[in-house]
């Protein structure tokens, strides 16, 4: 089975400050990834082909990066990327008036990925990548007051999550 998944933004920016925006991922001064919302991206290394590491319980390696055009990461088949074959990654795709800012997720799974995918994973990560795009738009144009709403399935998987964390480390949620 197939797993394909883009997220887009088209960004009123010049191509050098979405690429920079794109190559503070997993820096301290990480100005794309809604760690504020969700676990942060953390990696062994700086971001460059090698690093491991990924964000909560997903797992990858960056494969391929471009600064300020393309940053490409191969999931590792362990924690929730176990059953997925495949990769994700950022690109900044620059048009003549404006600049494209794209994630996408291509993997092969089997059947029970697929499920979980479709009925867990996906909805949050969709949720995630449009906190991503709406930050990344309010950094690059102040003033936008661009705000993507979580479904009330992703409410209530965030909850469920909290909840099950709290148990594991014996914090309340």
């Amino acid at each position: 089975m197939k797993i394909r998944n883009v997220h887009e933004r088209q960004l009123n920016a010049p191509q050098e400050l979405v690429g920079a925006l794109l190559d503070t991922l997993s820096s301290k001064d990480d100005r794309l990834w809604p760690s504020d919302r969700w676990p942060p991206m953390r990696f062994n290394a700086p971001l460059g082909v090698g690093a491991s590491g990924g964000h909560g319980p997903v797992r990858y390696a960056v494969s391929a990066y471009v600064p300020g055009r393309i940053t490409e990461f191969q999931f590792d088949g362990t924690g929730l990327t176990a059953g997925l074959d495949g990769r994700h990654l950022f690109e900044v795709i620059p048009h003549r008036s404006f600049v494209t800012l794209r994630h996408t997720i291509d993997a092969a799974c089997d059947i029970k990925t697929w499920l979980t995918w479709h009925f867990v994973i996906g909805p949050m990560h969709d949720a995630l990548l449009e906190d991503a795009l709406d930050g990344a738009e309010r950094h690059l144009n102040p003033g936008s007051s661009q705000s993507s709403r979580w479904s009330l399935w992703v409410r209530f998987l965030r909850r469920m999550t909290a909840k099950r964390a709290s148990r594991i480390t014996g914090k309340s949620a």
